[in-house]
Formats: structure tokens, sequence, C-alpha cells
């Protein structure tokens, strides 16, 4: 078994002599398995676009002008929702769509459908949408920035939910929003038709409101989607590595639930937070789609939940684009993000109904 190590040893000491350069030092190692990185370049993706290269360094300079938490809530609120708002005026000339305001079971929702009209194998078809923005932000334009290239490619209709958010509410806030839109679309829906998908915060969201509804014994939607996070806490290597690749303002290491103001006062033991937690729970769990990328700081939450699903017996469908950093399909314009918009809605159409 000695063969592999030696392996890549000869493969480390090539890449130094086909480079022209200096031997690169080797990482320094602990008993607990920690390693300790030299300073070095990592060149963007060779498998990315050239567009999302273009996108990686605005993305890199806008999170520099993040007000964060620090300029308060609402400067941090008007921030993202101008970013949003450009993005939605971009995906409307990309993908036709009707737009509409409701109001379901007492929530708010903006509706998107297909300008074309929804396929008819649709029609007795729907999905929800919850959007990302850390439980703090991302309302109306996050929600549209999501559900517009969906509804325009899948053609069908998506309902994005105006749910509850930190730091006026608390966990489980949300989870009560959503699931009362939830029970109130069961009356025209059968729950095998409905689909339940988001991105962050909406991925973590998404999970939750699952567990909740196979708590009280509510019939579970027919597929779902956990998007830029999932069900496992957000922690592994990604939550170190992918940082450093992505400049984003997150940090280093595990994001414990404990530092969103949503779940103030939350368990993070509690499955009803975090399915994770809970074996037979995700034995219940309906047919999966996961998506990531590797610049992600939560691709390691993504993938642990893959992996938990699939220990559990549940179908699972994972994809993870190189270079790729988190939220990367909001920006409608990158090839990747079109591969994304065609795998939600083919995975869609393939589960629900069944």
């Amino acid at each position: 078994m000695r063969a592999l190590p030696l392996f890549l040893a000869g493969l480390w000491g090539l890449a130094s002599v086909s480079h022209g350069a200096e031997k690169t030092p080797r990482p320094g190692g602990s008993a607990d398995g920690g390693m300790a990185l030299p300073a070095f370049t990592v060149p963007y993706s060779m498998y990315a676009s050239p567009e999302s290269l273009k996108r990686f360094r605005e993305v890199l300079a806008e999170g520099k002008q993040s007000p964060g938490l620090g300029g308060g809530i609402e400067a941090a609120r008007r921030f993202y929702d101008k970013i949003n708002t450009d993005r939605v005026e971009r995906l409307k000339k990309l993908y036709p769509v009707k737009l509409s305001t409701q109001t379901i079971a007492g929530v708010g929702a903006d509706v998107a459908e297909p300008a074309a009209g929804i396929a008819p194998a649709n029609r007795r078809r729907v999905l929800i949408n919850l959007h990302g923005g850390g439980f703090l932000w991302g309302a109306r334009s996050g929600a549209l920035v999501e559900a517009i290239p969906v509804a325009a490619v899948g053609k069908i209709k998506v309902i994005g939910i105006d749910y509850r958010q930190g730091p006026e509410h608390v966990f489980p806030a949300a989870s009560d929003d959503v699931v009362a839109v939830y029970r109130e679309l069961l009356k025209t829906y059968p729950a095998k038709n409905i689909g339940i998908y988001g991105c962050s915060a909406g991925g973590i969201l998404t999970g939750e409101v699952v567990a909740r509804l196979i708590e009280d014994s509510v019939e579970r939607p027919g597929a779902i989607g956990t998007f830029c996070s999932s069900l496992a806490p957000i922690g592994g290597d990604s939550s170190y590595v992918s940082p450093a690749l992505s400049g984003d303002p997150v940090g280093s290491g595990p994001v414990s639930i404990e530092h969103l103001p949503y779940f103030k006062g939350a368990d993070a033991a509690d499955p009803l937070v975090l399915p994770a937690n809970s074996p037979d729970m995700l034995k219940k769990f309906p047919p999966t789609l996961l998506i990531t990328g590797t610049r992600d700081f939560a691709m390691s939450s993504v993938l642990q939940s893959q992996r938990l699903l699939t220990n559990a017996g549940v179908e699972t469908d994972l994809h993870v684009w190189d270079g790729m950093w988190h939220s990367f399909f909001s920006d409608p314009e990158l090839p990747e993000s079109k591969e994304a918009y065609a795998v939600i809605a083919a995975f869609f159409d393939k589960h629900l109904g069944k």
C-alpha cells in the first residue's frame, strides 16, 4: 500500500519541475490530521468558463463593498436588494415570464410563470422557491432571481415565498410560513406534484420544512432541491479552504447556526433545525437534488447531506461545478448558470407526479 503515497510524491516533484520553479514547500501535518498550508496561489479553474472568471472578479469587488451587519440590517438589505434587482432585470430579458404578487395563507409571495404559458404536463404541478440571504435578506428580488429562470426553462409556475426572517423573527417562524403556504397549495395540487427548492438559507429552510412536514404527518412533496447549503451543518474542508478561494466574507471554519440571528435560542441538535441529526427522519425525505461549487464555503455541507441521504436510502442527484462560488447561478449569463437551470428543470420534471 506504499505505492500510492510514492506515486503522489512523484507527481508533486514533477509538477515543480514542469513549472520551472523551486520546489513548493510541502504542507505540514499534525497528529490530529490538521494541515499547516504554505502560502501559494491557486489559479482560477481550468474547467470554468471565461464568463465566470469575469463575473468572479466582480463578485470579489462586491464583497469588499458589503456593509455586512455593521451598518445595521436595513443597510445590508438595501445593498443586497440592489444587486438582486439588477439581476432580475437581466433575467427578465433572457427568460420571459409573467410576474405577480399574491398572498397565500396570509403569507406574501412572488409568482413567476413562463410568458409562453405553462406546459400542459405542468398544469397540475407547482414549485415553491425559498430564497437565500442568511435568513436576513433576499425577500422579493432575491426570490425572483431564483424563480424566474426555473419558471421559464421548466415551463412551470414557481411561487417564491416571502417568509419571516431575522433579526425581527426567530426559528421556527420561516418554517411556519412555508408550511402554511404548502398546506394551502395542497387544496389545489397533489403533494406528489409539489416541489420545493432553495439556495443558501433557502436550502437549509427546504430541509427544515420537509422535516416539519414529516414531524406533523403531512404528506411530503414530490421532490426537493437543496442548493448552496443543505441538511448538514456548514463545516468540513470547504468551510476552511473555499473562503480562501473565493474571498468570501464569511471567514474560515464551520458556521454554527448560533451565528445567525434567526436561530437565536434554537437547538442545533434539533432535527427540525438540522435534519441531518435524525437518520430516521432522513429515510422519509423525497428525492433530493443537491447543487454546489468547489469555491462555495458550504460545499462540504452539501456533500455530507448527499452522503447521509444516500445512506438513508433516499434518491439523490448531486451536481458540483468546479471553480464556482456560493450561489453562482444567481447570475444568469454564465454558461454554468444555464446548465444549473436545465438540471433543476429536468430533475423536477422527472420526479414530480411519480
